[in-house]
C-alpha cells in the first residue's frame, strides 16, 4: 500500500528546493522491506531524497535477500517513491554457483528493465549483487543518467580473490577487476565506508578528491530497551545467562569458526550461552557443526525486524565484531555502530590496523575487548572478563555512537549528491 512521504529528522532543515525534482535512480538488489543491511540503508536515503525535494526511482529485485522463497510486488509505491523489482533465479546461498546464478540472473533482468527507463539526473549503485555499478557506469553513454554515483558498500571482486574464490590473474579475475576499475573510474563521485577503502580505491588509480568517506549510519529505532530486552531474553531461553551476541551476515568474510570453538570449551560454564542472530551462507553451516557437536550453549536466530533490532541487541552482554585478515580495507563491519548505541561492551576479533581497531582506540572504554583470529584461548579470556563485570548500558559508547547517527550521516550523504549532480551539470 503507498504511503504518504515524510520528511525524516536528518533532512527537516534542508532546503526543499535543493532536489528541484531532479530525478534520481537507485540500483540495489536489495531494498525495502528487506531487512539486511544495504537494503535498510538504500531505503534510509531514498527516504531523505524524496524529502529533499528529489524524484526516487529503485531497481531491485523481487526475492528477499535470506528466504528467496519470499517474493515482493513487482511494482510498489512507498513514501513517495517508486519501486520496481525484477526477478532473476532463486537458488539460495547453498553453494557459490547458485549465489552466481541468482546475481547474474539480477543483473540481466535489471539491465533489461533499466533499459526502458527515462532519463535520470543521478543513478546511485550500491554492490549488491557485486559488480551492479558495472551496470550503473553503462547507463552513462546509453544517456540514462547524467551522473553515477558509487556507494561501495564492499569492494569486488577483491573481496572474493581474498577469499580465495577468485584467482587474482585468472581471465575472470581479470575481467571482473577491469569491470570494477570502469565503473570507478566513470563515476562523478564515490562514497567509500572508511579509510581503509579510501587507501584501496587510491592505489587502483582513482582521484583521491572524487573518493568521499561515510560510515554506514545506525538505525533510527535502534537504542537500548531494557524492558525489550528482558521480554526477548525471556522468549529464547536468555533469562540469568551472559549472553554473548554475533548479529549480522554471517560469511567467510566474518571467521566464526575461533567463536565456536570458544563456546565449545566454555560448554560446561553454565553461565554463558551464545547466540547468533542473522543469516548468510556461514549461518546454515554454523548450525551443522553445534549439531554434530552437541553444543547446547549455542542458539541460532533469524534477521531481527528493524522494529525489533534495539530488543535484540540489547539482550546482549558481549556484542561479538569479527573481520577476517585480509578484508580490511574491502569489507566494512558495519555493526559496531548500533552495538555502541545501545551501550554494550564489544569483543572484536580481527587483525589490526583496521577501522575497528581506530575506532576501538578512539573510543577509549574499559569495556571493549580485542583478541586475533584463531586465538582461541585469548577469546575465551576476554569473555570470562567481560562476564565478571556487570553489564549496563554504557553512556560513553552511547555518546560516541552519536557521530555515526542517521541525522548527521545522512546529511553528508545528501550533500555528495549535490555535489555529484553539480560536478555532471557543470561538465554539461
Amino acid at each position: 500500500m503507498a504511503a504518504t512521504a515524510q520528511i525524516p529528522e536528518a533532512v527537516a532543515n534542508v532546503d526543499f528546493a535543493a532536489g528541484c525534482g531532479r530525478s534520481i535512480l537507485i540500483l540495489n538488489q536489495t531494498f525495502y522491506p528487506d531487512v539486511v543491511s544495504t537494503a535498510q540503508h538504500a531505503a534510509d536515503l531514498a527516504v531523505a531524497l524524496v524529502g529533499a525535494g528529489y524524484r526516487v526511482t529503485v531497481l531491485t529485485g523481487a526475492h528477499a535477500y535470506d528466504d528467496p522463497s519470499r517474493e515482493f510486488p513487482a511494482r510498489e509505491a512507498w513514501r513517495g517513491m517508486q519501486i520496481i523489482r525484477v526477478s532473476g533465479t532463486a537458488f539460495g546461498k547453498g553453494a557459490r554457483w547458485r549465489r552466481a546464478a541468482d546475481f547474474g540472473t539480477y543483473m540481466a533482468a535489471c539491465a533489461a528493465r533499466a533499459a526502458l527507463l527515462q532519463h535520470h539526473d543521478l543513478t546511485i549503485a550500491l554492490t549488491s549483487p557485486p559488480l551492479i555499478s558495472f551496470l550503473g557506469s553503462l547507463l552513462l553513454p546509453l544517456k540514462k543518467t547524467g551522473a553515477l554515483l558509487f556507494w561501495a558498500m564492499d569492494l569486488n571482486p577483491d573481496e572474493a580473490i581474498a577469499a580465495g574464490w577468485l584467482r587474482e590473474r585468472s581471465l575472470p579475475g581479470r575481467v571482473l577487476s577491469s569491470m570494477q576499475l570502469q565503473s570507478m573510474h566513470r563515476a562523478t563521485r564515490i562514497v567509500a565506508l572508511d579509510d581503509f577503502m579510501k587507501e584501496r580505491m587510491i592505489a587502483k588509480g582513482l582521484a583521491a578528491d572524487k573518493i568521499d568517506v561515510i560510515s554506514p549510519w545506525t538505525h533510527e529505532p535502534v537504542s537500548f530497551d531494557a524492558a525489550a530486552s528482558g521480554e526477548f531474553r525471556a522468549q529464547h531461553g536468555l533469562a540469568g545467562k551472559f549472553v554473548v551476541m554475533y548479529s549480522g551476515n554471517h560469511s567467510p568474510c566474518h571467521p566464526l569458526d575461533t567463536v565456536i570453538e570458544a563456546a565449545r570449551r566454555l560448554e560446561s560454564d553454565p553461565r554463558i550461552v551464545f547466540c547468533f542472530v542473522g543469516g548468510g551462507s556461514e549461518h546454515r553451516r554454523l548450525r551443522e557443526i553445534a549439531r554434530q557437536q552437541n553444543l547446547r550453549n549455542l542458539i541460532f536466530l533469524p534477521y531481527q525486524p528493524l522494529e525489533e533490532l534495539g530488543a535484540s541487541l540489547s539482550a546482549a552482554d558481549l556484542h561479538l565484531v569479527v573481520m577476517g585478515e585480509p578484508f580490511v580495507g574491502i569489507i566494512h563491519p558495519c555493526k559496531i555502530y548500533n552495538v555502541l548505541r545501545v551501550g554494550a561492551p564489544v569483543l572484536y576479533i580481527g587483525p589490526s590496523p583496521s577501522h575497528i581497531t581506530d575506532l576501538l582506540a578512539e573510543l577509549n572504554s574499559s569495556q571493549t575487548y580485542r583478541a586475533n583470529n584463531g586465538d582461541v584461548e585469548g577469546v575465551v579470556e576476554k569473555i570470562l572478563d567481560a562476564a565478571a563485570v556487570p553489564h549496563r548500558a554504557n553512556p560513553r559508547h552511547v555518546s560516541f555512537a552519536e557521530k555515526f547517527s542517521h541525522q548527521v550521516l545522512i546529511s553528508r550523504m545528501l550533500d555528495v549528491v549535490r555535489e555529484a549532480l553539480a560536478t555532471s551539470e557543470a561538465r554539461a
